[in-house]
């Protein structure tokens, strides 16, 4: 029998976490040493393509292949170990308390079943209740992600619906188990402007309804800094900067400089947009992490 806390001011405590690769060559690192906490608060993760984001979020759910090894100073979730976790608790951690929102639906949904009892089983693999009550309290989750007839759509199959449809219902079945800690990768990637402000809409009123944390990794600086609470910046496998994401306009590291210099902006038009210059000394040298420095 598994207990967990019911509140948590913070629901996840990371130290040191280091993610390699075996290769022909030896082991490659591609996280390295990395620290944070997340709450119950709206945590961004931004850097470009191959930062770590993503193997980030994938190794508190020990989601990576069998050639991936993680190590970590401490790796719990509300007081609980979840690197001595066995493969059959992660199995009850995953989805009732930290869901996943993949980026893709098309590597989420399982393309030979209807989209209705993929969502149902989710949810009854989790709490225990009848089919019928499975299924009504799927279709309303269907339809808090704004699909317009979400009882036609419950008898679809994935290839039959639009990709931004598909996110939505993928991002429905992420939330029917009604998770402690969401760790969303891109999950509006997919979507128009305006239903990307829907998704965001239920996954802000999720976080302040229920008190769900979030880890919401993202490329796009300008969406982070106006939906999440605090902004983590990765480069190369390590976190460089830790600041609220109010703040971001005001970020002191070079690379996080770089990264909104890139952007374009409307009141400055530009003929060509700035490409950010790397320095190698960002790949050993201190971050401006200085809570979670080992010396702390």
């Amino acid at each position: 029998m598994y207990w967990i806390p019911a509140m948590s001011d913070n629901l996840l405590h990371v130290r040191n976490l280091r993610v390699s690769f075996k290769t022909a060559r030896g082991p490659v690192d591609v996280v390295r040493g990395i620290s944070f906490d997340i709450g119950r608060e709206k945590v961004g993760i931004v850097g470009e393509s191959g930062s770590g984001k993503s193997l980030t979020g994938r190794s508190m759910l020990k989601l990576l292949p069998k050639t991936a090894t993680i190590t970590a100073d401490k790796l719990e979730f509300m007081g609980e170990d979840l690197q001595g976790a066995s493969e059959r608790r992660m199995r009850q951690i995953r989805g009732r308390h930290i869901s996943m929102i993949l980026q893709d639906p098309k590597f989420s949904l399982n393309p030979l079943v209807k989209i209705g009892p993929q969502i149902v089983e989710a949810y009854r693999v989790h709490h225990k209740v009848a089919g019928a009550a499975a299924k009504a309290r799927a279709i309303e989750m269907l339809e808090s992600v704004h699909i317009r007839d979400p009882e036609h759509v419950f008898n679809l199959y994935p290839h039959e619906v639009s990709g931004g449809m598909g996110q939505r219902v993928m991002i429905a079945m992420m939330l029917i188990p009604e998770p402690d800690l969401i760790i969303a990768d891109e999950p509006t990637s997919a979507l128009d402007v305006t239903v990307r402000r829907q998704v965001l809409s239920i996954l802000d009123e999720l976080v302040t309804r229920r008190g769900t944390g979030l880890m919401f990794i993202s490329h796009d600086l300008n969406m982070v800094a106006s939906f999440c609470d605090r902004v983590l910046v990765m480069y190369a496998g390590r976190i460089m900067e830790d600041l609220p994401a109010r703040d971001l306009h005001k970020a002191q590291h070079p690379y996080t400089r770089a990264l909104l210099q890139s952007l374009p902006r409307l009141d400055k038009p530009t003929d060509r947009l700035v490409v950010p210059t790397r320095d190698p000394a960002w790949l050993t040298e201190p971050t401006l992490q200085t809570k979670f420095e080992p010396s702390a």
